[in-house]
């Protein structure tokens, strides 16, 4: 028989003979490092799932477009999604005009309604034919445009399933119809409203970059507090992106200038575009100069002058590039954001989004890192914030050798010490974010 005594260990006061071994690993950092990619965007839509967000992706809108929209992939309602996907892996969309009226018909004793409300369900239409496989069942088949998408046999109208695009409801014996049209369907009413319940909603999200894309002073104005109120109170790293609202004044503000020259056009569905991009743009990368691979026609017929004062006063502007070989492209001017009131503390380079994007990608991290790894979890004392403070240089050091910083020396960069109260802990940390190229000063000299 072997000793008595066995287990973890606290403290030595254990009173049987015996071995008490602890297993723990070997403290070392997490360098936790958030992804990017994830835009938002409230978009009135003629189908699809109400007062909820969701997550689309290249994938989901190439193959389940016409499930979850009502319209093939290149239908026109689409751009909005097909540009913002350019740049971004993610889209958390909420369709703002919902809450209208959802089709239905009925044959009797079977009543179809459509599963969402919206005009779309006026051109969807039920067709009840006798089985020709299964004698005394009927083919119950959802049309919708004039196309088959779904079919069911069954010998009573109860057996029948709600699908993608239809709910039926009745009992009885389904009666043979050549095809009843869903009639009634509306859309709801896009208001202030419908943007406040979506910003509500979407704020218990992650994402890095939102647009709206109208041109309502009032909205606009709701989405640029709403971001100054994320990145300012709450702490969440995040950009708005607008048309026309250069005076935002602010780091979390990107405002689109130009026009599009597309039939019908608002003038703000650059955004689209923007947001997606701003959302997806790697850390350590810029927009400068990025050309733009949209479908919409940009208007860029300004001047040199309209280029230098754009850029002074905040605007986030395309120019044509001229290319002799290539062709004309559409190219990003500056990747710059709403901030022109510079000061002793937050100079010129607050206005980079590149340089943005660098602090954001550290205020994401770190808070991330403690949450998870220190808050209530580790001590206050010496080891616990040394344990801390190199979490914080080996994340550092991810961003030097991603060039998103330079010239990063941890020892005499970051420092970790004890807050006034026993439980704080207070960081400095200096960093120095890298720009890309973008303006080329050159002196030749003939010999």
């Amino acid at each position: 028989m072997g000793a008595l005594g066995g287990g973890f260990w606290l403290m030595q006061n254990k009173v049987l003979p015996g071995s008490y071994i602890n297993f723990i690993s070997a403290a070392r950092p997490s360098n936790l490092f958030s992804e990017r990619g994830y835009a938002a965007i409230g978009l009135s839509l003629d189908w699809g799932v109400e007062d909820e967000i969701i997550e689309i992706g290249n994938a989901e809108l190439q193959k389940d477009t016409l499930k979850l929209f009502g319209v093939e992939y290149t239908d026109e309602s689409m751009k909005p999604l097909r540009e913002m996907l350019k740049g971004s892996q993610t889209v958390y969309l909420y369709r703002l005009n919902g809450g209208g009226v959802k089709a239905t018909v009925t044959v009797a004793p079977l009543t179809a309604t459509a599963k969402y409300s919206g005009t779309i369900g006026n051109k969807l239409k039920v067709v009840v034919e006798s089985s020709i496989d299964v004698p005394g069942s009927f083919d119950v088949i959802t049309m919708l445009d004039g196309k088959k998408i779904e079919a069911q046999t069954v010998a009573k109208v109860e057996d029948l399933k709600a699908n993608d695009y239809i709910v039926f409801s009745g009992t009885g014996t389904p009666v043979a119809s050549a095809g009843a049209s869903l009639t009634g369907g509306t859309n709801g009413v896009v208001s202030g409203e419908s943007h406040s319940t979506f910003l509500e909603k979407i704020e218990t999200y992650r994402f890095n970059a939102i647009g709206y894309a109208g041109t309502d002073d009032l909205i606009k104005a709701l989405y640029i507090a709403f971001a100054d109120r994320l990145r300012d109170e709450e702490g969440i790293k995040t950009q708005a992106v607008v048309y026309r609202k250069n005076t935002a004044n602010h780091e979390g503000v990107i405002s689109v200038e130009n026009e599009v020259l597309d039939e019908g056009a608002t003038g703000a569905e650059l955004v689209y575009w923007v947001t997606g991009q701003e959302a997806g743009v790697a850390v350590n990368r810029s927009l400068t100069n990025a050309i733009y691979d949209g479908e919409y026609v940009v208007d860029v017929a300004y001047k040199k002058s309209d280029y230098e004062k754009g850029i002074q006063q905040g605007k986030f502007l395309f120019y044509s590039d001229r290319d002799m070989v290539k062709g004309d492209k559409v190219r990003v001017l500056q990747d710059i954001n709403t901030f022109t009131e510079f000061s002793l503390y937050k100079n010129q380079d607050f206005s980079y989004n590149q340089v943005i994007r660098v602090l954001d990608q550290i205020a994401i991290d770190i808070a991330n890192i403690y949450n998870e790894r220190y808050l209530g979890k580790v001590q206050n004392n010496q080891d616990g914030r040394v344990g801390f403070w190199g979490e914080i240089i080996t994340h550092h050091k991810t961003l030097q050798q991603l060039g998103a910083i330079e010239d990063f020396d941890g020892d005499k960069d970051v420092t970790v010490v004890k807050g006034e109260a026993k439980n704080a802990v207070v960081v400095m940390d200096y960093v120095m974010p890298v720009m890309a190229m973008e303006k080329l000063y050159m002196t030749v000299v003939v010999r």
